[in-house]
């Protein structure tokens, strides 16, 4: 059990009160056994990260973030679950937008010349320790793609490691949709900011839909943007509550793609290597349909093959990621396994346009790749499986949905 700091000096003089309130104090920074990241880790883990992402993601941005940090002193640190104290608090902090936002609140937003915070994803987490009294000694990113970045940029600039490992392995639409929530750990309590300050704990919540709908609500009501900590854990809840080694399994993704092309060999090809995938269609974008609607992204996107695939049609149903992706008009990949949508050349995410955009005339490349046990098992089906999204049909593994191969 996690026990916070002692409330005053006497505690820490007197052994017989430590031991009977079982106080034990939390490590610093420098006591973790942890991994050095160099500019060429982060770079790959970027790069990679975008990739696990299942939608486009562009890395640049971040890139140029941590090349920044690192000119300016800062330093990038990975610690592996088993390195975590287990009284040590972890947390994920997660940027999440709003589809659809009030029109009217931006504009009187933009009227009034609301400051806005520098760091709101710090300022959340100081809302979160100033609420529950635990300091943080780790983050955990909430899902690929920038939310690495914000995971391993605001980890240095409060001088604690990132966990090696993810709460969903995945980029998802929806806050309830984890791997701590599969396993009951829920994200209360809730700390909850706005670009402009806005404090909200959210300190009981029915379940992990209430705090999505709740989170969501608010992102949508500040001009589609919010940031939230989710899933607090420590460090012995953190062997049920993350995907281990997806920072590391970001790093070998955003290498390989590196080094193939480096080396002229096909990165895709790389990719269904490593990642143990398959590639299921090489193409170009004839058609993408997108809407925004209930804080979400939804596009209906149409790719005519190319190469190999030529004279085939692939169409992909996305709610900011790729979710369900039919070949010839027969079901090919279902979430939760992945989908990666990448650039054919570079073996990198496409650029696409928005969350889970797709740009007319741009090549894809979309590799499916197993998801981990977590997410097969029945409340992950339940969660992000095709019937969460509307379809009236059941997941099949993509295993056997690769077994009849599209004719070349």
């Amino acid at each position: 059990m996690f026990h916070s700091k002692p409330y005053g000096a006497i505690m820490c003089l007197i052994y017989s009160i430590i031991c009977l309130t079982n106080y034990s104090a939390p490590l610093s920074a420098s006591e973790f056994t942890t991994r050095t990241l160099t500019e060429q880790n982060l770079v790959d883990i970027l790069v990679g990260s975008c990739i696990q992402s299942t939608r486009n993601c562009d890395p640049s941005g971040p890139i140029k973030e941590v090349k920044a940090a690192l000119k300016a002193g800062k330093t990038f640190k990975i610690i592996k679950v088993k390195d975590v104290p287990g009284n040590g608090m972890v947390v994920a902090v997660q940027g999440i937008g709003g589809g659809g936002p009030w029109q009217y609140v931006i504009d009187r937003i933009n009227q009034q010349n609301l400051a806005v915070l520098q760091s709101p994803e710090r300022a959340v987490v100081e809302l979160f320790s100033e609420y529950t009294g635990k300091d943080v000694v780790a983050l955990v990113r909430s899902e690929a793609a920038g939310a690495t970045a914000a995971a391993l940029l605001l980890s240095a600039d409060m001088n604690i490691p990132t966990l090696d490992g993810g709460i969903t392995g995945r980029a998802v639409p929806e806050v309830q949709q984890s791997i701590p929530w599969i396993n009951g750990i829920a994200s209360i309590p809730t700390a909850i900011i706005t670009p402009w300050g806005d404090q909200i704990i959210i300190k009981h919540a029915a379940d992990e839909y209430r705090v999505e709908d709740i989170s969501r609500a608010i992102a949508v009501a500040s001009g589609g943007d919010a940031y939230i900590t989710m899933t607090p854990m420590s460090g012995k809840m953190l062997e049920k509550g993350v995907i281990q080694g997806s920072i590391t399994e970001a790093e070998l993704f955003g290498r390989t793609v590196r080094e193939a092309t480096q080396k002229g060999k096909d990165p895709i090809d790389a990719i269904v290597a490593v990642s143990k995938g398959y590639k299921l269609f090489d193409g170009i974008v004839i058609k993408a349909e997108e809407r925004g609607d209930r804080g979400f992204n939804w596009v209906e996107a149409t790719l005519e093959g190319r190469g190999d695939f030529a004279g085939h049609v692939y169409k992909l149903f996305v709610k900011n990621e790729n979710i369900v992706g039919w070949l010839d008009g027969k079901l090919n990949a279902i979430s939760p396994d992945y989908i990666y949508n990448l650039d054919p050349d570079t073996g990198r995410s496409t650029l696409g346009i928005g969350y889970g955009g797709y740009v007319v005339g741009e090549k894809v490349a979309l590799i499916g790749v197993p998801a981990p046990s977590q997410w097969r098992s029945k409340k992950g089906i339940e969660l992000i499986g095709p019937r969460h999204f509307g379809f009236d049909f059941d997941y099949i593994p993509i295993e056997q949905l690769q077994r009849v191969k599209v004719k070349k």
